[in-house]
């Protein structure tokens, strides 16, 4: 059985402080973006109603979980003598590692198996994958950071509080003890052609000035050895992303110049096409229409990967096609990440991951960080907070426990799980884990952030052995006929 020793400061972080004296927000009034309805990501008018998540006894034919007990697992007994350490060890000021090899107990209360959830993550960083909240931002009060009190709650200050789409405040990360966050600058499909390098920029900036606002709970990081440093302070390591290969506008100098400014992974496509790379869109069209327009990567996008693995930077399936996936995973010489992607198997949805990727995800030593998008964990039912941890135990038992993060999508989601509303119920995801007694404390680390931790030192180790083998920087432009009749916001050079 192995053990570690907690630092104290970290297991405390949560518990900070927030701002005193701040004065409460006004009402502020419902903005309109310049963008129309159809740029939007999902439907804006679909009503969601959350329920409170009740942990309710489930027979094993709802949640597949087996009651014995087998060898490792936590007895009654032991969950209270491991309860008894920690509060020993709390009262005599000593740090206490949390056993690795202890498992999940399904005949535990959901109070015990949250408490030990939230010993984990005070020790353990949970990284998240992907969060949208520079977008509502720029949607709610148009980048004007005057007009928000991250440092508050935002549940009774309006537009947040009335918006589905809206998640995230600074006292709900430090209550779902978020260790980790890629923050995304998101361009919508609409700029493709036209401005998206702009709007990319404004967003990057927007990322910059809020950690910079807030540096008392967030702080920058842009390689994978501060993770844990910026976790030991006490505060939320913060990265960037871009959503949506649109956002280079086919320009490696473009992509460059983002990797400069801290992006540290590109999601290759969103909800549309590149000139160079297939959506995941194309798979609900016509079959006909799938045989023209499912092209995967193309040459230059092969070459967008290539440049990806030089700068060491993350390469992103998640939204893209199929063949896409296979195109690039042929490709890559680094581990490719799903940032916010669930399992197709158990939701048969194009967003998804199917077992074939899975396994080559695998042998790639990549990553898919689970979505919580309702309609991406359950196509037949309200999605729970089970539904969820029913994808992360399949692409565990698929790809393997070393393969497998969080990438819940808040704030880019109007449909969330029960029991799963917003960034402070992390815990929650933690504790229907530990119900499951295949789970153990170490395999917990790995979900929440050991994994991406591992894939992103990898990708940093492929930049280093090419930048020693002294590979330079691609210098092709994409070829104009991807780009006549299609704009005229782009000089072309014939």
């Amino acid at each position: 059985m192995e053990s570690c020793t907690v630092d104290l400061k970290a297991l405390a972080w949560h518990n900070k402080s927030l701002v005193e004296g701040c004065p409460a927000v006004s009402h502020i009034s419902r903005s309109h973006s310049s963008c129309s309805a159809d740029t939007c990501r999902h439907d804006p008018s679909t009503v969601y109603t959350q329920l409170s998540y009740l942990d309710s006894p489930r027979s094993n034919s709802s949640n597949g979980f087996a009651t014995r007990r087998k060898g490792g697992e936590l007895s009654t007994r032991h969950w209270w003598l491991v309860g008894l350490v920690f509060l020993v060890a709390a009262t005599a000021g000593v740090g206490v590692g949390v056993p690795l090899a202890f498992r999940g107990d399904p005949s535990q209360s959901l109070d015990t198996r949250l408490e030990f959830a939230k010993k984990i993550l005070a020790e353990f960083p949970l990284i998240d994958g992907h969060n949208d909240l520079p977008w509502n931002i720029r949607s709610f009060i148009h980048n004007q950071l005057e007009k928000l009190k991250l440092n508050e709650s935002l549940k009774t200050v309006e537009p947040w509080s009335v918006s589905n789409w809206s998640h995230t405040d600074i006292p709900r990360l430090l209550e779902g003890r978020v260790g980790g966050q890629f923050w995304v600058a998101y361009t919508p499909c609409a700029a493709q052609y036209q401005n998206a390098v702009q709007l990319t920029l404004e967003q990057i900036d927007l990322i910059k000035r809020v950690i910079k606002k807030y540096n008392q709970y967030l702080e920058l990081v842009t390689n994978s050895q501060d993770i844990k440093t910026v976790f030991k302070k006490g505060k939320i390591a913060s990265l960037i992303a871009i959503e949506g290969g649109h956002g280079i506008s086919n320009s490696f100098g473009s992509l460059r110049m983002m990797y400069e400014l801290g992006v540290r992974y590109l999601t290759l496509t969103h909800a549309c096409n590149t000139p160079w790379a297939t959506s995941s869109v194309i798979e609900r069209q016509s079959p006909d229409a799938k045989k023209t327009e499912n092209f995967g990567l193309t040459d230059f996008g092969k070459k967008v990967v290539q440049e990806m693995n030089r700068l060491g930077m993350m390469v992103d399936l998640s939204h893209v096609s199929t063949q896409t996936m296979r195109d690039t995973l042929a490709t890559t010489q680094a581990p490719i990440i799903f940032s916010h992607s669930s399992s197709r198997a158990l939701c048969d949805n194009p967003r998804n991951v199917p077992d074939e990727i899975l396994h080559e995800v695998k042998k790639n030593r990549g990553i898919v960080m689970v979505s919580f998008y309702a309609d991406h964990v359950s196509c037949t039912e309200p999605a729970n907070v089970t539904h969820v941890a029913r994808h992360i135990s399949h692409i565990r038992e698929v790809a393997g426990i070393d393969h497998v993060g969080i990438g819940a999508d808040f704030d880019g989601i109007n449909k969330t799980p029960d029991g799963l509303e917003d960034v402070s119920k992390y815990p929650f995801l933690l504790a229907e884990l530990l119900r499951d007694p295949t789970w153990t404390v170490e395999d917990i680390r790995k979900l929440i952030g050991e994994n991406i931790i591992r894939v992103f030192s990898e990708v940093e180790r492929v930049r280093d052995d090419l930048l020693a083998k002294g590979v330079e920087p691609l210098e092709e432009e994409i070829h104009p006929e991807y780009l006549r009749g299609k704009t005229n916001c782009t000089y072309i050079f014939d």
